[in-house]
């Protein structure tokens, strides 16, 4: 990926890609710095090897990073930071799963807009076979994308899912042949890249509040993205594009 499509990839291969507190604070300043970059339009999440996007928490770093209740708590908020820095984004988002999605990985997958897989992916919650918390935020992310009876049965059974159960369920959006899956995701973002950012952003803002309570939601923001795109630069350019029949070029004002 390239140009208008950032990609952030979460590097630990021998570990297929397990997650470790410094991996999440890392991560986390690398989406706020594509965040900030003009050029970039679209983001995508993906991990190292090929053969996992992210497996879960790094459970050889447990003693020294989840040992005690402060550890838990500090490595709790950094992942909340991270989730909630992704369920914000201001681009549109898209993880890229290929192999394993576990435990923290589905935790982030679900917090990006779309999701592709590859047909090896699996995933998969164990938090059952570890004996750990899953908080309630979490657990509402996942509901919203698949429904309770998909939860109950992702949770209570820790069992791996795979790709075609993934995308029935409605975790995924699609599912293509594990040799296809960076051609399709890189034509995908271009596409989205390519599009109106306003818009994107006005329909981002929208589903999220759609997402909260009904008293959480503040319609007058969402009105607000709305307005904006109808006042914008972007709109001339695509009604004239139209007329033209030419691609638009938008500048995202």
């Amino acid at each position: 990926m390239c140009g208008s499509v950032g990609t952030l990839t979460f590097n630990n291969p021998q570990r297929h890609n397990a997650v470790s507190l410094e991996m999440w604070q890392d991560a986390n300043a690398a989406l706020e710095d594509l965040a900030r970059d003009p050029a970039v339009r679209v983001v995508v999440l993906t991990g190292a090897g090929g053969k996992a996007f992210v497996s879960g928490a790094d459970i050889t770093k447990f003693e020294s990073e989840r040992s005690t209740i402060e550890a838990v708590e500090s490595y709790n908020a950094a992942v909340e930071r991270f989730s909630q820095t992704l369920l914000d984004y201001p681009k549109p988002t898209i993880a890229m799963i290929r192999g394993y999605c576990i435990g923290g990985g589905v935790g982030i997958a679900v917090c990006c807009d779309l999701r592709i897989c590859n047909e090896a992916s699996r995933i998969g919650v164990p938090a059952a076979k570890l004996g750990l918390g899953y908080a309630m935020d979490s657990i509402r992310r996942l509901m919203n994308l698949v429904g309770p009876q998909f939860v109950n049965e992702m949770l209570f059974t820790a069992r791996q899912f795979d790709a075609s159960e993934a995308f029935h369920m409605g975790f995924v959006n699609k599912v293509v042949p594990d040799g296809e899956i960076e051609d399709y995701i890189g034509k995908m973002a271009e596409t989205i890249a390519g599009n109106a950012p306003l818009t994107i952003r006005a329909v981002k803002g929208i589903v999220r509040a759609l997402l909260l309570a009904p008293a959480a939601r503040d319609v007058a923001a969402c009105d607000a993205l709305v307005k904006q795109c109808f006042e914008s630069a972007d709109y001339k350019e695509g009604r004239r594009a139209f007329l033209e029949k030419r691609k638009p070029v938008f500048s995202g004002k």
